[in-house]
C-alpha cells in the first residue's frame, strides 16, 4: 500500500508523461498538504517547476493536468490555484477503501523494507562508576524511538550502548580504592570517583601511581583488572534500573564498552601508518581532512594517538565504526549524541570515508540533541548546582504523578493508583523530550509535562482512554469495532479518516529524518481531530445501526494507530486514568 503523498505522485508523472511526454522521476515531484482543508487536501506547484522545461506558462500547465486527473476517481475534485498550483480534494470513498484495508494491516499502511538490512543505533553511552544523570536522558529516550521506528519499518536493527570503562580515570579510581582498602560494594562510588579526580589534581604522587595503575590494568594485572570488573558490574546494575525504570529497550547484550576496543587501537593505528593515511605532527598520529579548519584557518587533523602512544576517544570511535561496518554489517549507523559533538563525528565519518570504510552503499549519520534547561534558561542542575541524577528524577515525576492520580481517582487502591502514575510519568517525560525538535534545548517542567491541556502524554493518554471507554459502553472489543465496514460521510469523519490516512506518511518520513517530533505533533493533532469528532458526532445513538458500526470502526482505527504511535515513542497506553 503507498502512502497518500505518493500515490498523488504516481498519479501525477502518468499525467505528465501521457499529457506532455515527459518522463519526471517521481522525486522531482513536490506534494505536500495544504494550509487549509477549504483549499482541498494536497497540494503541488508542479506546474511551476516545470514551466521552463515545457516552455509553457503554468496555468496552462495546470489546466491540462487538471483536467487530466479530474477523470481519477480518487479525487472528488481537482482545481488549480493561484499562478499553477493545484488543489487536490480526495474523494471519501478513497478514505473508506483505503481505511477499510489498513484496519487489518499490521503495519497500518506503512511500507515495511523486504531486504531487513541492518543498522546500528549508538545511543545512552554512560560511563562506569558514575551515575547516570539528565545529559543522559535526551540519549537514552532519542535512540530508544529511533530503534523503534527504524525496526516498524524493516531494518535490522541493532543497538549499542559504548559504555564508558576505560582510560585513566579507572587507574585514579582503582588507585585510591587500593589505597583505602574500600569495598566497592558498601561504597557511593561516584563520590570515591569525585575524591579520586581531586587527589589526582593536587598530589603528584597519587597522579603518579594513578597513571602506572592504568598501565597495570591494560596488562591485565590480577588485582586491578578485579576491581574493574566489580567497577564495571556494579555499574552495569544501575544502568539496567535506569532502563527497566524508563522502559527502553536496552539490555545487557547490547553493551559495547570502550575496553572492547582497547585491543584493536594499536593495530589501527599502525595500519593507517603503512597506508599513509595519518600523519605525524609534533610527535601525535594524526590524520588531516579536507575541509576542517581551526579558528585560525589552519588545518584541523583529528588526533589518533597521543605523542606518549596514549589513545583519544578519536581512536576508539574510530576503531567502532570499523568493527559496525565490517563486522556486523551495517549499511547504516546512527549516533544519538549531544549537539556540541557535531564536529567531532563530523570529522570521524570524514575519517571513515578517506580510510575507505564506506561506499555510497553505507549511511553515517547523527542525531543531535541539544540541552535540557532549567527554569532559570541555564542546563538543569540542583540547587546546589550539582547536575541532576536520573533515578531521583524519574521518582520525583513518579511521585508528582500519583498525586494527580490519587486526586483524581480517590476510591482506586493504591497498587492501582501506583501503577498508572508509574506508566503517567514515564510517559510525559518521554513526550515532553521528544515533542520539540531534538536539535533545540528545551525547559524541563513537571507541571507542563503532566498536564492534561496541550500537546502532552496526559492529553494523548487520555485521549486513548476515551476510545476505551466508548468501546466499554458499547460492549465491544477494539477487534470487534474493525470488523465493521467504515463508511464515512461527514466532514467530521472526513477529516479525521484524512488524518488517519497519512500515518503510513509521517512513520516512513520520521524512519529517514529522524525528525521524532514530527510524531508527537501527527498524534497531538490526531487526539484533537478525534475528540472533535466525538464531541460532534452521535456515535452510539447515531441515526441508523449502518452509521454507527462504521462509527465505531474509525473508533477503533483511531485507538489502533494511536497506540502505534504511541508505542513507536516508547509510550505504553493506559485503558483507565
Amino acid at each position: 500500500m503507498q502512502n497518500l503523498f505518493k500515490e498523488v505522485k504516481i498519479k501525477l508523472q502518468q499525467a505528465l508523461h501521457d499529457a506532455f511526454n515527459l518522463d519526471v522521476g517521481i522525486d522531482q515531484i513536490e506534494v505536500q498538504k495544504t494550509s487549509h482543508q477549504k483549499f482541498g487536501h494536497l497540494q503541488t506547484n508542479v506546474s511551476l517547476k516545470l514551466s521552463k522545461q515545457l516552455r509553457l506558462p503554468p496555468p496552462k500547465i495546470g489546466q491540462v493536468l487538471t483536467d487530466y486527473l479530474s477523470k481519477d476517481n480518487t479525487f472528488s475534485k481537482v482545481e488549480i490555484a493561484g499562478p499553477g498550483f493545484i488543489n487536490f480534494f480526495i474523494h471519501p470513498e478513497f478514505f473508506n477503501s483505503t481505511l477499510n484495508q489498513l484496519k487489518d494491516d499490521p503495519y497500518l499502511g506503512v511500507n515495511v523494507m523486504p531486504s531487513h538490512p541492518h543498522v546500528v543505533v549508538d545511543y545512552s553511552s554512560p560511563n562506569v562508576a558514575k551515575e547516570m544523570h539528565v545529559g543522559h536522558l535526551r540519549s537514552t529516550i532519542i535512540g530508544d524511538a529511533i530503534c523503534r521506528f527504524l525496526t516498524f519499518v524493516g531494518w535490522d536493527v541493532i543497538r549499542q550502548n559504548h559504555i564508558g570503562d576505560w582510560g585513566t580515570q579507572f587507574g585514579m579510581l582503582i588507585e585510591y580504592i587500593i589505597q583505602n582498602e574500600l569495598d566497592i560494594k558498601n561504597e557511593n562510588i561516584t563520590k570515591c570517583y569525585q575524591q579520586a579526580k581531586k587527589m589526582f589534581d593536587e598530589d603528584t604522587e597519587f597522579a603518579k601511581k594513578a597513571k602506572e595503575r592504568v598501565v597495570m590494568l591494560q596488562q591485565h594485572d590480577e588485582k586491578t583488572h578485579s576491581i574493574w570488573e566489580k567497577l564495571v558490574a556494579q555499574s552495569e546494575q544501575h544502568f539496567t534500573e535506569v532502563y527497566e525504570q524508563l522502559d527502553v529497550l536496552l539490555g545487557e547484550a547490547d553493551v559495547r564498552p570502550e575496553s572492547f576496543y582497547n585491543p584493536k587501537l594499536q593495530p589501527l593505528i599502525d595500519y593507517l601508518q603503512k597506508e599513509n593515511i595519518s600523519s605525524i605532527d609534533q610527535g601525535a598520529k594524526v590524520i588531516f581532512l579536507d575541509g576542517f579548519k581551526d579558528k585560525d584557518n589552519h588545518p584541523l587533523p583529528m588526533l589518533i594517538q597521543k605523542s606518549d602512544g596514549g589513545f583519544l576517544y578519536a581512536t576508539t570511535d574510530l576503531a567502532a565504526i570499523q568493527f559496525r561496518i565490517e563486522t556486523l554489517k551495517a549499511k547504516r549507523v546512527v549516533y544519538c549524541v549531544d549537539a556540541r559533538q557535531q564536529q567531532h563525528f563530523d570529522m570521524l565519518f570524514a575519517a571513515a570515508n578517506k580510510i575507505g570504510w564506506c561506499d555510497e552503499s553505507i549511511d553515517l549519520n547523527y542525531a543531535l540533541f541539544g540541552t535540557i534547561l532549567g527554569d532559570d534558561g541555564k542546563p538543569f542542575k540542583t540547587r546546589s548546582g550539582d547536575t541532576v541524577k536520573l533515578l531521583p528524577l524519574i521518582s520525583k515525576a513518579i511521585e508528582k504523578a500519583t498525586t494527580i492520580v490519587s486526586t483524581k481517582n480517590p476510591s482506586w487502591d493504591q497498587q492501582r493508583v501506583n501503577e498508572t502514575a508509574r506508566t503517567l510519568a514515564v510517559a510525559s517525560l518521554k513526550y515532553s523530550d521528544l515533542c520539540n525538535d531534538k536539535i533545540k534545548n528545551y525547559a524541563f517542567s513537571y507541571e507542563k509535562m503532566l498536564s492534561f491541556d496541550g500537546n502532552t502524554a496526559p492529553y494523548l493518554l487520555n485521549a486513548y482512554v476515551r476510545v476505551q471507554s466508548l468501546l466499554r459502553k458499547a460492549n465491544i472489543s477494539m477487534d470487534q469495532a474493525l470488523d465493521y465496514t467504515l463508511n464515512i460521510t461527514e466532514q467530521n469523519e472526513i477529516q479525521l479518516a484524512y488524518h488517519l490516512v497519512l500515518f503510513s506518511y509521517e512513520v516512513e518520513t520520521i524512519s529517514t529524518s529522524l525528525e521524532l517530533h514530527r510524531m508527537c505533533h501527527y498524534l497531538y493533532q490526531l487526539a484533537s481531530l478525534f475528540h472533535h469528532f466525538y464531541e460532534h458526532q452521535p456515535i452510539l445513538r447515531a441515526e441508523t445501526n449502518e452509521q454507527k458500526e462504521s462509527r465505531l470502526c474509525l473508533v477503533g482505527i483511531s485507538s489502533k494507530i494511536l497506540a502505534q504511535g504511541l508505542n513507536l515513542l516508547g509510550i505504553k497506553t493506559l485503558d483507565h486514568m
